[in-house]
């Protein structure tokens, strides 16, 4: 029988269930915790706004999204979502998703940092994000009822989250800190990262090869 949450299904299929043991076993507890919250804020926005979406897919993104966090991409020297999205549309090409839905999580998690653009794109982008925006940011958490943060909360519990989470995204993006030129990480650095430089866009303009 399905598990549920908050009213939320998760999803029971095969795949659902790999991705859920396969960031179990990679991920630490408060990146699987986050992960699985992401799948259920993120679903809850979307019923709220009679919003459709395949919930296995939003399942995969919600878990994947954080990946390129966990310790076997500390040597990576790319954006830490485009790690995450990589290895997402990876297991799902190995389970013989179509192109276009690996595609669709794919993007949900290389954009899920990226305000407002993901709320154009397709619904498990969008969702990805909303979700994404609820437990780190509380962007939304009007649009949940209390009954169900309470519920979902209790499944999987947030003890000094944002403490937590911000040392991951410090310890996951300090040894790649170019890759924060233009997103909002550049914060997690600045705050926590005594040597950090903070790239400026108008000086990389002004000083580009070109003339004029």
């Amino acid at each position: 029988m399905a598990e549920r949450i908050a009213d939320i299904e998760i999803p029971d299929s095969s795949l659902a269930r790999e991705a859920t043991e396969l960031v179990r076993d990679v991920a630490a507890e408060l990146l699987f915790d986050h992960s699985r919250r992401v799948y259920l804020f993120g679903a809850l926005r979307g019923r709220g706004r009679g919003v459709a979406y395949d919930p296995e897919l939003l399942y995969v993104g919600a878990m994947f999204h954080d990946l390129g966090l966990a310790d076997r991409h500390l040597e990576s020297r790319q954006r830490f979502e485009i790690d995450g999205a990589d290895e997402a549309r990876a297991f799902l090409r190995s389970h013989g998703v179509s192109e276009q839905d690996a595609k669709v999580v794919w993007t949900a998690i290389a954009l899920h940092t990226t305000p407002e653009i993901p709320w154009h794109m397709e619904p498990e982008v969008a969702l990805v994000t909303a979700g994404v925006e609820v437990d780190v940011l509380g962007i939304g958490y009007d649009e949940v009822p209390a009954a169900a943060r309470e519920a979902i909360v209790a499944a999987h519990p947030r003890p000094d989250f944002k403490q937590r989470i911000l040392a991951a995204f410090t310890q996951g993006i300090e040894h790649r800190p170019a890759t924060t030129f233009g997103n909002v990480k550049a914060d997690v650095l600045e705050h926590f990262v005594p040597e950090f430089v903070r790239g400026d866009f108008v000086d990389v303009i002004k000083n580009s090869p070109w003339p004029e």
